[in-house]
């Protein structure tokens, strides 16, 4: 039996285009949303500029924490239903009006995610008259394996990302420009 190197090239190139596929796993997923708010900067800022206070997000009803806004602070944070979702800050520049924070620990079931960093900018809205706050994250699934169940697939962790921070910034908006 004859095998030529074409045989042989074809083959190897076949196992590496099938290798490759069975290895695929989970990609970086990525969420951007953003309001514009009727509100100077500095106002949605103190709104939502103390890493220790979530309470402008609906879902937490509690939040505890240590170090303030410095580099490696903690946060839990205690949801309606008891379930909580610890977090690291990891970037604050107060003159910016931006944090970063990274998820240290959350049931799946909670939220559907892995590996989730999280950042929180305020800035003038182009006419000059308002702010845009603007909350972007990126993560994975919450099933770090291929083939997920539907509840834990990229599609499924989007979706309840996008649904936090567009229902978040709504509640905030609407907050901040009733006065309350």
């Amino acid at each position: 039996m004859r095998v030529t190197i074409a045989r042989v090239s074809a083959v190897v190139m076949a196992l590496a285009v099938m290798g490759a596929a069975w290895a695929h796993g989970p990609t970086r997923q990525k969420v951007r949303e953003s309001i514009e708010i009727n509100a100077a900067p500095a106002k949605v800022w103190a709104a939502i500029g103390n890493f220790q206070d979530m309470s402008w997000l609906q879902p937490v009803s509690k939040t505890e924490g240590t170090k303030g806004n410095e580099i490696e602070a903690t946060r839990r944070l205690t949801l309606a239903d008891g379930a909580t979702i610890d977090e690291e800050l990891y970037k604050y520049d107060a003159e910016k009006m931006t944090y970063s924070y990274r998820i240290t620990a959350v049931d799946v079931k909670v939220l559907p995610v892995t590996n989730y960093s999280s950042t929180l900018t305020v800035s003038p809205s182009a006419d000059g008259k308002g702010s845009v706050l603007e909350w972007a994250g990126a993560f994975y699934r919450g099933f770090p394996n291929n083939d997920p169940p539907p509840e834990l697939s990229d599609e499924a962790a989007v979706k309840a990302v996008s649904g936090l921070y567009r229902g978040g910034l709504e509640a905030l908006k609407k907050k901040i420009e009733s006065g309350s």
